[in-house]
């Protein structure tokens, strides 16, 4: 059995939005596994997870860039917003995207990619060592299509092209490029506001289905109805979280009486031609990582005496 420290109960009450003693009865429950206590808030409805999963935690920018029918996007990470707003850490940034076009965003590939003369990897150490700050090249991604048109898309840019939430947008089609663009257009600022998971049904996991189905079946088990009434239940909530979570099943948040799959066919058969949207990147600035917060972990720790 894992030691129920305050910084676990921190972790746990980061990731779940649930209260402290909630968090530490979870976790007194599960012997310390910080997964099984997500899953055990979440069927006792007490985990908020999905609500706060795209709480900002770390400073920097996320750069976008099209050329052509290739397109590029890079999160670069510092202490500070302060440096985020260097015209030094920008260019830093906009040789990085430059280096994602070129090795279709493999992180490590780009550190070697040469620009000017140095390497990025170089490049970045030297800019750390000058500003006296803390920088990482924390991910990057890479998308194309053979015929059709990539969108980029940067949800309050602070300069253009880079800011807290980028997205891409690959539609593949023979039709008008500029319809397409403005498709495009409008299905990124869908996806920023809406943060799916994944493009269509088929593309969910197995082992993500198959987690969610279990949550599902405990929570409608408390219900205390029938068998039957129970698989309905089941079947009617892994058919919400496809409207949730899959980018074709979401309600289109510029007509939400339209499922983003039926504006797509709906542009298709205006072009008079097959419009496919085949791939979409969604950064958002420091996603998944940790915000240092020394008040609240005190208070944890007040609340294991």
């Amino acid at each position: 059995m894992a030691e129920i420290t305050a910084a676990l109960v921190k972790e746990l009450r980061e990731k779940t939005g649930a209260g402290m003693m909630e968090c530490k009865k979870a976790l007194s429950e599960t012997g310390g596994d910080l997964e099984g206590a997500i899953d055990f808030l979440r069927k006792k409805g007490l985990s908020v997870a999905e609500k706060k999963a795209g709480r900002v935690a770390s400073q920097g920018l996320v750069g976008v860039v099209v050329e052509g029918e290739k397109g590029a996007i890079v999160e670069l990470n510092s202490e500070t917003d302060f440096v985020a707003r260097n015209a030094e850490f920008q260019a830093m940034l906009s040789k990085m995207l430059g280096a994602a076009l070129a090795t279709k965003g493999d992180v490590e590939s780009m550190k070697k990619e040469m620009v000017d003369g140095k390497s990025i990897e170089d490049t970045l150490t030297e800019l750390i060592a000058k500003i006296g700050e803390n920088m990482s090249l924390r991910r990057a991604a890479f998308v194309e299509v053979e015929n059709g048109v990539v969108v980029p898309y940067m949800h309050t840019a602070v300069v253009p092209n880079q800011g807290k939430i980028g997205v891409l947008v690959a539609l593949e089609s023979q039709g008008d490029k500029a319809a397409l663009t403005e498709l495009g257009k409008k299905i990124a600022m869908h996806i920023a506001a809406s943060s799916p998971k994944f493009l269509a049904v088929e593309d969910v996991d197995a082992d993500t289905l198959a987690h969610e189905k279990s949550i599902y079946e405990e929570q409608a088990k408390a219900s205390g109805k029938p068998a039957n009434i129970i698989e309905k239940m089941v079947e009617g909530r892994i058919r919400k979280f496809h409207d949730e979570v899959v980018l074709l099943e979401q309600a289109f948040i510029m007509d939400p009486d339209q499922k983003v799959k039926a504006v797509v066919a709906a542009a298709a058969k205006e072009l008079g031609t097959d419009v496919k949207l085949s791939s979409f990147v969604r950064f958002a600035l420091g996603e998944g990582i940790e915000k240092k917060n020394e008040d609240f972990a005190a208070e944890v720790a007040s609340c294991m005496k």
